[in-house]
């Protein structure tokens, strides 16, 4: 399968640009010095010359775009080759989301301010899609929780990776409410529960694949 299709690209180049544009419609109207760094709690931390914009939300898009384009050709083994439109639409929704942030970096150096729940809602929505995606993915090299464990057996990789994708779908769906309900809080459980979401399912294909060579031993 094709991981590659120019009518289908198209729709992401104009994803891409979409930052750039937005950046040169409002040149004209920010400060020589910006705001390019924000804290958790949306307080800016840094600050640069605005020509830096160009750089950082030219790299943030097509960054991850080259990075999206260099793995199916790295793929020793073509998984993701045989993903096809799978593969596409994990692209065009990272992207998306890329190009999103990349928007809110020059809206927030243009205001001084990060767009308060802006930035979470755009985690959360990622989270939740990850969170059905993840537990459609085959083992492979390079999306997904690859651990030893999950590598080494297709079982313990389709478990761990139907909890991951469950974890991921709350954490999206709390981050998305919390945004809404009390956003001050997600300053303060954005991270932990991240991180919660993300290092549950590495112990569990661990503790999950010693359980499976434990019953393979024992029936041999």
């Amino acid at each position: 399968m094709k991981t590659f299709e120019v009518k289908k690209e198209i729709t992401i180049w104009v994803i891409m640009l979409l930052p750039i544009i937005y950046l040169f419609m409002v040149w004209n109207k920010m400060p020589e010095i910006v705001p390019t760094h924000f804290g958790i709690d949306g307080t800016p931390n840094d600050w640069s010359h605005r020509s830096v914009l160009i750089y950082l939300v030219g790299g943030m898009t097509l960054g991850m775009y080259l990075i999206f384009l260099i793995i199916p050709v790295i793929d020793p083994k073509d998984k993701i080759k045989a993903m096809g439109n799978k593969y596409f639409k994990l692209k065009f929704v990272l992207m998306l989301a890329m190009a999103l942030l990349a928007t809110l970096v020059v809206h927030a150096a243009l205001t001084g301010s990060i767009g308060g729940n802006t930035i979470f809602l755009i985690a959360g929505g990622m989270f939740l899609f990850l969170g059905n995606y993840m537990q459609t993915v085959k083992p492979n090299y390079f999306i997904g929780i690859r651990t030893p464990w999950t590598l080494e057996n297709e079982t313990v990789w389709s478990k761990t990776h139907r909890l991951a994708g469950r974890l991921y779908f709350i954490a999206g769906l709390v981050i998305i409410i919390l945004s809404f309900v009390v956003k001050n809080a997600l300053t303060y459980i954005f991270v932990p529960l991240i991180l919660s979401a993300t290092i549950v399912p590495v112990v569990y294909s661990y503790i999950l694949f010693r359980k499976v060579k434990k019953e393979v031993n024992g029936a041999s």
